[in-house]
């Protein structure tokens, strides 16, 4: 068993967590670390410059953007030459669409259980370039627990198909998808067809491997890890080969960055992502994966306790090789928004609710008739304690037996009557 994490040593690394807001919206952001502030509060300070000149202050700023580039690479097992860096994954994904050469009449497959970050550019450049569509939807638990699986996507792939796009992890379901297996399926059917996965709700809770889990385009947002607000996306030198050079005609294009970046890595984060990957690699993620675990069984214990009121999306168990704890829900005949109005005003849990720009999952697979008031999401780190993840029980079942959800005054929002 992995040694217990001192969660209060943890917690006082993090500033923000000194307040009395709880934080369990933190698939929309984490908290961020005292050593990333300091270091961009340094950085800005005293080596805010442009890149590559000569004089010895932006030597030093080259040296630390670089060790940062170095550094992020090095995170996910790739070379600093297959990495991005970004303002977002919805804009690396963008750039990507537009860079990725492929020819009018292929296929591309996409997942319904979707951020839209992964889906939006490739629907504009399946019109763009002529291209057929199929989405992927489970067969299986649609409307409840859907997965992605390897049996339903074998239904999809032809000799056509150029493009299989998925999340590794929903930010609604927090079911983990079996990345690795995909892959081996993709590849094994055409090994010529690319494999794109929004890593975005996934990064946050387990190490990354790219060349285990046999992707060819990866992303994640830094912001979601401890970080600041910056995100990096992995193409493997492979697939580089696919890609049209975005860069000025001048650049040599041999690194990603000069292909996609578009001079958009923002040069006092990408400095500081060395300082989130030590304090990583000093927890170590079977400590991490073992605080979520717990934390996330006291929320998730509750909600199996109630099916008759509650329904929960996703892995209903707290194994944490089958989810993280992204932990969704909805209170029969009680809005979600109801719910979130009733928990902010008599508590200090931050939660949310809506469907958290995977509005085609909430709709089209979950059948959640109003995609805006959408679910009630509570997302949770190793940060969070048992003793918040406890209280945040107590209140959301003193809100679920008065009916909050139901005493609302905008007759915009509308409630779920039946499952």
């Amino acid at each position: 068993m992995p040694a217990e994490l001192n969660v209060a040593a943890v917690r006082a690394q993090f500033p923000a967590l000194a307040q009395k807001q709880v934080f369990m919206d933190n698939a929309g952001g984490a908290q961020v670390l005292k050593t990333v502030i300091d270091a961009i509060s340094s950085y800005l300070s005293s080596t805010n410059v442009q890149l590559g000149a000569s004089y010895p202050i932006s030597q030093e700023s080259t040296n630390k953007f670089n060790e940062g580039h170095i550094a992020g690479a090095k995170y996910i097992n790739a070379s600093p030459k297959e990495v991005v860096f970004g303002p977002s994954t919805t804009q690396l994904f963008r750039n990507l669409s537009i860079a990725l050469k492929i020819e009018s009449g292929s296929e591309i497959i996409l997942s319904n259980l979707d951020h839209e970050a992964n889906l939006a550019p490739w629907v504009q450049l399946a019109e763009w370039k002529g291209l057929t569509v199929k989405w992927w939807i489970p067969t299986k638990n649609a409307n409840s627990n859907p997965k992605l699986e390897s049996e339903d996507l074998k239904a999809l792939l032809t000799p056509k198909t150029r493009l299989v796009c998925c999340t590794h992890t929903s930010n609604i379901l927090g079911t983990i998808t079996d990345v690795a297996a995909l892959s081996k399926v993709i590849h094994e059917t055409n090994p010529n067809t690319l494999f794109c996965v929004d890593a975005v709700a996934y990064a946050p809770h387990a190490a990354i491997d790219v060349k285990a889990f046999g992707v060819d385009f990866y992303s994640f947002s830094w912001y979601k890890v401890y970080g600041p607000h910056i995100s990096m996306l992995y193409v493997s030198e492979k697939a580089q080969k696919e890609l049209q050079s975005l860069g000025h005609y001048f650049k040599p294009g041999d690194t990603l960055e000069e292909m996609l970046g578009l001079a958009a890595a923002n040069y006092e984060c990408t400095q500081a992502v060395p300082r989130v990957v030590e304090y990583i690699n000093k927890i170590g993620w079977d400590a991490i994966t073992q605080q979520e675990q717990e934390i996330q069984e006291i929320l998730l214990s509750y909600l199996r306790s109630k099916p008759d009121q509650i329904k929960i999306y996703g892995e209903p168990s707290s194994d944490r090789k089958l989810r993280v704890p992204v932990i969704s829900f909805k209170v029969k005949g009680q809005s979600s928004l109801g719910i979130i109005d009733a928990i902010e005003a008599r508590s200090n849990f931050g939660c949310r609710n809506g469907h958290f720009y995977s509005k085609r999952l909430c709709e089209r697979v979950l059948g959640i008739p109003d995609g805006d008031d959408g679910v009630v999401r509570c997302s949770l780190l190793h940060y969070n304690t048992a003793e918040e993840a406890k209280g945040f029980v107590k209140v959301l079942d003193e809100v679920i037996a008065e009916g909050a959800g139901k005493d609302v005054d905008d007759p915009g929002r509308k409630t779920v009557a039946d499952w």
